[in-house]
């Protein structure tokens, strides 16, 4: 039986909320609908009063598609949402008043790296992407967020697919677009072992695939999979980490360069290929400092074959567990950490009792952000400036950049 209920807010994950606490997914605020409910979540009968920020999805999967969840709202509303996100998570750690600048937002059809889900059915393959809160697999046949190359690429999945995926499970195809063509990293199927290996090279031979690996080991390298970070190219090494677009890796990485600007010593903390230790070795000395090893040796070789750039050190070590000290920041003019999700606690504890002069924050979780800046802040450092960098279009996740400095 519908009821009719009336949409107060959006919720961190994207949903319409009520007052009285009921989800409703697809109803923006102020919205008035029909809905039928399952608990504390409702399903849309009929939208009765429309805002004035809702638009027609451009998406022929919108709706199914777990990929994103609001393509029914304007880039006006969801650039501001996604920076009242950020305000309202320093708020809850008590920094209010801190400039918030406007979202950049990647434009549509930007997005170079897609996690694909497949399996093998009785008769054939399919491949997509999962329903929201669903193991069902979802087949793509367009995408608006995905480079064009990318979706271009579904022939060649479905052949490793073929070979490769098991009826028992879905495996997962990480695609990362790169200079030289598609980077696909499979993790999940069958074992590497017999036969498959040469089936996997006979499937991967055709199309636009650069590079094939198989839970972390190499099959095939076509042509070298690139990507640029300032003037040096770098072959991550399978399954690296990447800015999730070029134009977002853009914006990132200017904000990096204008807050820590000046300095001629800068510690990259997380430093994972390079994204940000490249082109800051353009006009500063920098140690990269990570805990996995092969990025670092992906970053190093990039270095070595660059020509006028200033000196990069490299440093294996896990921040989590080992995080630099106060003393370890002396000869440096400044830092930056780019954390995964869950933040660097432990770094931004030691950070805030350092000396440094500047500090430059890149996070993908504002929560743990702000729990970082509440330390550091707490430590003596202002927070200058935060900027929203929006490289998931349509959907709840947003990036920042931070500038702190000490007065």
């Amino acid at each position: 039986m519908s009821e009719v209920v009336t949409i107060d807010v959006l919720g961190a994950r994207g949903d319409g909320v009520t007052a009285d606490g009921l989800f409703v997914p697809g109803a923006l605020p102020g919205e008035q609908v029909a809905v039928h409910r399952t608990g504390h979540r409702a399903q849309i009968d009929a939208l009765l009063e429309r805002s004035i920020h809702r638009v027609s999805a451009p998406c022929r999967h919108a709706g199914s598609c777990g990929g994103c969840v609001l393509q029914h709202a304007s880039d006006e509303f969801i650039a501001e949402w996604k920076a009242e996100l950020i305000a309202r998570a320093l708020a809850a750690r008590g920094l209010n008043g801190i400039t918030i600048r406007p979202t950049i937002t990647s434009p549509p059809a930007s997005r170079r790296r897609v996690t694909f889900s497949g399996r093998r059915t009785k008769k054939s393959v399919l491949i997509g992407l999962h329903a929201d809160s669903s193991d069902q697999i979802v087949p793509i046949h367009a995408c608006e967020v995905a480079r064009p190359a990318i979706v271009a690429g579904m022939p060649v999945f479905e052949r490793i697919l073929t070979v490769g995926a098991s009826r028992k499970g879905a495996l997962r195809l990480l695609v990362t677009l790169s200079i030289a063509g598609l980077d696909v990293a499979v993790a999940g199927g069958k074992p590497l072992e017999g036969g498959l290996y040469g089936e996997l090279i006979s499937a991967a031979a055709t199309g636009n695939l650069a590079r094939l690996s198989w839970d972390g080991e190499v099959v095939v390298t076509r042509r070298e999979p690139v990507q640029r970070f300032g003037s040096a190219v770098v072959v991550p090494p399978p399954g690296s980490f990447l800015q999730a677009t070029e134009e977002g890796q853009e914006t990132l990485v200017d904000a990096v360069l204008q807050a820590t600007d000046g300095a001629r010593r800068i510690a990259d903390l997380f430093a994972g290929v390079g994204t940000f230790t490249l082109p800051l070795a353009h006009t500063a000395e920098v140690h990269a400092v990570e805990a996995d090893g092969a990025p670092l040796r992906a970053l190093d070789r990039a270095w070595r074959h660059t020509e006028g750039m200033r000196k990069v050190s490299a440093e294996t070590r896990d921040l989590f567990r080992r995080p630099l000290r106060p003393a370890d920041f002396a000869p440096f003019d400044a830092a930056v950490f780019d954390p995964p999700r869950a933040g660097a606690r432990a770094q931004a504890e030691q950070l805030a009792s350092s000396q440094i002069p500047r500090i430059a924050a890149v996070s993908c979780n504002p929560a743990t952000f702000a729990r970082d800046a509440r330390l550091l802040v707490d430590g003596g450092y202002r927070l200058d400036w935060v900027l929203p960098v929006d490289q998931f279009r349509w959907t709840p996740h947003v990036e920042l950049v931070a500038a702190f400095s000490r007065p």
